[in-house]
């Protein structure tokens, strides 16, 4: 028997990062796919050196163990700007040992002590003048060198060249923070760069969120202070000789092309000011250039960035153009993204190119801005020099369509040399995202739903940055309810262990001295009164606790509950001494719900109802991570508290006699339902009175952005998937079917987002997508601490006209996979994967458990309830057949 192979290697959540600030690093591991039944991982040992096979930094020797995830570091003291390699080898069941590839990663600077150079800016006196900065310096090199490293932050953004390239893909780098609190720097491998002898370094600056002037659109304005950039370049000599290049007043300063630069508003960009040859060695210097200043450091601690990088990662082609009045163009890239254009055009120097994204167009087919924040344009003056590229670098947009001024696409009346019209060669839709791998997709035989799958999928990368926005373009804030309601939706797509570790590290800076944690993080936006409300909301603050507890659920790691328990309980705290009578009073509630005002606040469901139903959940969850690390007093106290909230919440809201919530809205009867609420004898009618309320509007459900995942949640554990089914058929009603009918490419604001209005790229209505997994599909998983494991779950919820589904999820186990479909007569045919070192909890549909085939040996019946078959698996390949009763299915 061939042993188990270890697949992929985690350090820190990231495989092979470049530059990591932490001195206890966490490794994580997972196995390849074996053809053998329940095999497992029954011990493990670490090895760490300095070179590709050495030992030197840490031997964790044997370790029985199943963990696999969240290894500590336990080694020497990791030193800054080092290169460590690491391997494990695993013994399986039959005690047979399997060693993995050798993986790395490198340190950052680790500390203030690390860093060489300075934080240079403009002089004072130029601080204010039109354009924004660039630096450079010239450097010799003597020797053969055989490593180099560029270690930096610019503020807001940068940009990096050496010797007349352009330094790595990173968009947008550093990722934003409250600056005040924390700032990031990147690492680049720049060996290939570099040469022996003559070199030069440049930097271009742009304004970002550090920076935000005003002039145009903004969401709003305000400073940390003037652009600045840091940098270490060290270089490793082939001799042991090491020599840092760092920022310091040596650097000469000029402005750069770039004249306009705001996040929101957008950028202007003069080509003619462009000076050939600044970022190589042997440029000659003129008046442009005087002496960099070295400026005082952001308040900020300086860290390595933590989470993946945004790159350009998908590329839109112009699919049709419109002429909705003389001289004015309008431009489809097809679909909606978040992004940038970059342009090829070609024109007599000083003309000026005029770009206006949108998202949607005015009754005239012009672009229209009025619910993404106007205006926003992009402006380019050419220099005159044959077929100019370009494309902003510091700003970004929600957009679809490109209202085109002063110039015509090529092949269009009245462009050309003859006319002097600039002519638009291409233009090209630049999609940005972190760089984070695909780990789960789903598909079915339903077009309906595979297209809902889409929309969200497009507008959660969308909102994917370096903190997760609810729109690329009116607020692009870190808006917090989405990050744990729509948790599982993005968890079941993307690895975004090392960028949710990222949002909770900016919660952390955002949350005050007296517990609150706001509705945005980074907290750009302070609302004061009288719209307290959009800070203090309890769905939105409880992400500190509810995204941490999801982590360890889907990756195993229980870092982020240890560094941010402290905090956590605050925030608790805080509730607990806000609330009024365990009630909380204040807060956005259900927002966006339907009703007849319109979107926008709770209109269907009391305020203090979902916010109290939260505050619940959120005091469960503490003592579930209170006694999982170990603080049992705690634990017990956390546990008092929910029963109090509990017996308090359902003194105000549960009318016993009716058997009703409140007056029994969606949001009202699904979360207590869904959170725990609910007196057990009233839980079958508090759920047929919601089923009722959904059947009665046709199948369409009036919650919003926070009771609609509880709607979901309710029906799907009541096994009531086929309500949820019918309610994705609704085209006429605002709804996923409504938005798909209306064309919507991806998720809209508003549920009636396509004709009502709104930004049309939110991700905040998303939650259908966790449905589509671990419901319709069938696949679920939980990390289960005690055993040190993986559980996977497989439990379709087949609505009655599909005819098959699928899932698959790469976790941190190995691959998991779901397929279903249904056959002549009833039959069902379902094949689940359950990796290497995880258990498997299978539910086959059947009107029998002898109507059930297959499964073999390593399963084991546990039960037959409720219409399945409950197997107990180990690892492996599953394969049953079985036969459902026409009575059965809904």
């Amino acid at each position: 028997m061939a042993p188990i192979q270890i697949a992929a290697q985690w350090t820190e959540g990231r495989q092979c990062p470049l530059g990591l600030d932490a001195r206890s690093p966490r490794f994580s591991w997972s196995f390849g796919a074996s053809p053998k039944h329940a095999r497992k991982q029954t011990a493990y040992r670490i090895v760490v050196g300095t070179t590709e096979n050495g030992s030197d930094a840490w031997d964790s020797g044997v370790i029985r163990s199943a963990a696999h995830t969240s290894i500590k570091y336990e080694g020497a003291a990791l030193q800054p700007r080092q290169r460590y390699y690491w391997r494990v080898t695993v013994w399986d069941e039959a005690g047979e040992p399997a060693e993995s590839p050798t993986a790395w990663w490198e340190t950052g600077q680790l500390s203030e002590s690390g860093w060489t150079g300075r934080w240079i800016g403009e002089p004072e006196a130029h601080a204010e003048e039109q354009g924004m900065p660039q630096f450079r310096r010239e450097f010799r090199l003597s020797g053969p060198f055989r490593r180099a490293r560029a270690y930096i932050s610019g503020l807001g953004h940068y940009e990096l060249r050496l010797n007349g390239s352009r330094v790595g893909e990173y968009e947008l780098d550093p990722g934003w923070t409250n600056y005040d609190k924390t700032v990031q720097y990147t690492v680049y491998d720049v060996t290939s760069l570099l040469q022996q002898g003559e070199n030069a370094v440049g930097i271009s600056l742009g304004n970002g969120f550090f920076h935000v002037p005003g002039g145009r659109y903004t969401k709003f304005k305000d400073s940390f202070g003037h652009p600045r950039c840091r940098m270490d370049l060290v270089v490793e000599h082939e001799d042991g000789r090491t020599e840092t290049i760092g920022t310091d007043g040596s650097w000469t300063v000029s402005a750069s092309p770039l004249t306009f630069s705001c996040i929101y508003g957008g950028e202007d960009y003069d080509a003619r000011l462009e000076q050939a040859g600044w970022d190589q060695p042997g440029y000659a210097e003129d008046a442009r250039w005087s002496p960099a200043a070295e400026v005082e450091a952001p308040e900020g601690r300086l860290l390595a960035q933590p989470a993946p990088p945004l790159k350009v990662m998908r590329r839109f082609a112009l699919t049709g153009v419109t002429q909705p009045k003389p001289g004015t163009y309008v431009l489809d890239l097809g679909q909606n993204f978040s992004g940038w254009p970059e342009i090829s055009v070609s024109g007599p120097a000083g003309a000026q190119i005029k770009l206006i994204p949108a998202e949607i167009l005015t009754e005239d087919g012009l672009a229209n801005q009025k619910w993404s924040g106007a205006p926003y344009e992009l402006n380019y003056t050419l220099k005159g020099d044959g077929v100019e590229v370009w494309r902003p670098r510091f700003t970004y947009y929600g957009f679809r369509y490109v209202q085109l001024e002063g110039a015509a696409p090529v092949g269009q009346a009245g462009a050309g040399a003859v006319s002097g019209l600039p002519v638009l060669h291409a233009i090209i839709g630049q999609m940005i995202y972190p760089d984070t791998p695909v780990v789960g997709g789903f598909r079915s035989s339903d077009e309906m739903l595979n297209r809902i799958h889409e929309v969200i999928d497009w507008a959660i990368l969308s909102n994917m940055k370096s903190v997760f926005t609810d729109c690329p373009h009116r607020e692009k804030l870190g808006w917090l309810e989405q990050v744990h309601l729509l948790g599982p939706s993005i968890l079941f797509n993307y690895d975004v262990e090392a960028l949710f570790g990222k949002v909770l590290d900016d919660i952390a800076d955002a949350q005050t001295e007296d517990g609150l944690v706001p509705t945005t993080a980074p907290e750009y936006v302070v609302f004061k009164e009288p719209w307290q409300m959009f800070r203090d909301a309890t769905a939105w603050g409880g992400t500190y606790v509810l995204t941490a507890w999801e982590v360890l659920q889907r990756y195993g790691s229980g870092a982020l509950l240890e560094r941010h328990y402290d905090g956590m309980k605050r925030y608790i705290d805080y509730l607990t001494s806000s609330a009024d009578g365990l009630i909380i009073r204040g807060g956005l509630g259900d927002w966006y719900d339907i009703g007849p005002e319109g979107p926008g606040f709770a209109q269907n469901t009391p305020v203090p109802l979902a916010e109290t139903a939260i505050y619940y959940g959120l005091t469960v969850v503490m003592g579930r991570i209170a006694s999982l690390l170990g603080h049992s007093d705690e634990a017990d106290v956390f546990a008092s508290l929910a029963a109090s909230i509990k017996e308090a919440f359902n003194g105000e809201y549960f009318d016993s006699g009716k058997r009703m919530y409140a007056e029994g809205s969606d949001a009202a009867l699904a979360m207590p339902l869904a959170i725990g609420l609910a007196p057990e004898e009233h839980r079958a009618h508090l759920l047929e009175s919601l089923v009722r309320n959904i059947a009665g509007r046709d199948y369409q459900t009036t919650a919003g952005d926070i009771g609609h995942r509880y709607v979901l949640l309710a029906l799907s554990r009541a096994g009531r998937s086929d309500v949820i089914y019918r309610m994705t058929r609704t085209t006429d009603k605002p709804g996923y079917g409504y938005m798909i009918a209306n064309g919507a490419t991806t998720l809209t604001e508003a549920w009636d987002g396509p004709t009502v209005g709104k930004s049309q790229n939110h991700f905040m209505l998303g939650h259908i997508e966790e449905w589509l997994y671990s419901s319709l599909a069938g696949l679920d998983y939980r990390f289960r601490p005690e055993a040190g494991r993986m559980e996977v779950i497989v439990k379709p919820d087949m609505a009655n006209d599909l005819a098959w589904a699928e899932a698959w999820y790469d976790l941190r186990a190995g691959r998991a996979s779901v397929r279903w479909e249904r056959g002549e007569g009833g039959s069902i045919t379902l094949a689940a994967e359950i990796p290497v070192n995880a258990d498997g909890l299978i539910y086959v549909p059947a009107e029998a458990a002898d109507k059930v085939r297959g499964g073999g040996t390593s399963s084991e019946l546990l039960r037959f309830k409720d219409g399945y078959a409950v197997y107990r698996t180990g690892s492996g390949s599953y394969t049953f057949t079985s036969r459902l009763q026409e009575s059965m299915t809904r």
